[in-house]
């Protein structure tokens, strides 16, 4: 445990941060499995209302630091790419 007083601000404020962040990246992963999921059944409605939740998620990700924006978009395509299998067999 650090002795200096700024030393110690900065466990604590590292500490509540990585609570957030693990809490937002939970959360994030939740939704794209969700949005995964939706996606593997049949209804196309469902599936584009589960890939905006998704969506929306992993942009936020990106702006806080959580994610790349790369690996972001990669999620984000690939996602699409299969709601619009999925609205092309429908």
């Amino acid at each position: 445990m650090p002795n200096i007083k700024s030393a110690i601000k900065r466990v604590k404020t590292g500490e509540k941060r990585r609570a957030l962040n693990a809490s937002q990246k939970s959360a994030l992963r939740t939704a794209v499995k969700a949005a995964d999921q939706a996606t593997a059944g049949t209804d196309v409605e469902a599936a584009k209302a589960a890939y905006a939740v998704a969506s929306k998620k992993l942009d936020k990700a990106v702006t806080k630091g959580l994610l790349h924006k790369n690996a972001a978009a990669r999620k984000k395509s690939r996602l699409a790419k299969k709601i619009n299998t999925l609205s092309a067999q429908a």
